[in-house]
């Protein structure tokens, strides 16, 4: 559920940025991002609006890949796919697996409010590299 939340230049700046740089960045790449436009945003800042934006239901924190947590601008029901070789993260539509949720209640008796289901392997481009 997305929350209303008071106005922030520098966490504008910071939403806009992941909106644009949408390869599921870490804190640290997107702060990157983040200082080509406003130098003055720091890593403290960032990282305190990107959990506030978090917890306000605006983007998500996606845990489990390798090191860091990444973040993602889309909170629409979706999975994740990392790749172990060039370490980038796509998106991969929920409608692969219809009613896995539904199925998982029903099967173990859980109430399932929330779920990330991250794949992890090499991705399309990598294993043509690979052949080449």
């Amino acid at each position: 559920m997305v929350k209303m939340m008071n106005y922030s230049r520098q966490r504008e700046v910071i939403l806009n940025t992941l909106k644009e740089y949408v390869v599921h960045p870490t804190a640290e790449s997107l702060y990157e991002k983040v200082r080509e436009k406003d130098s003055k945003i720091s890593l403290a800042t960032l990282y305190r609006n990107l959990n506030q934006l978090v917890e306000n239901g605006i983007i998500k924190k996606i845990d489990g890949f390798y090191d860091s947590a990444h973040f993602d601008h889309n909170t629409h029901e979706h999975y994740h796919f990392m790749c172990r070789n060039c370490k980038r993260v796509f998106d991969i539509p929920s409608n692969v697996a219809p009613d896995l949720i539904h199925k998982t209640e029903e099967t173990t008796g859980f109430l399932i409010e929330n779920h990330d289901i991250i794949f992890s392997g090499i991705c399309k481009d990598c294993r043509n590299d690979m052949s080449n």
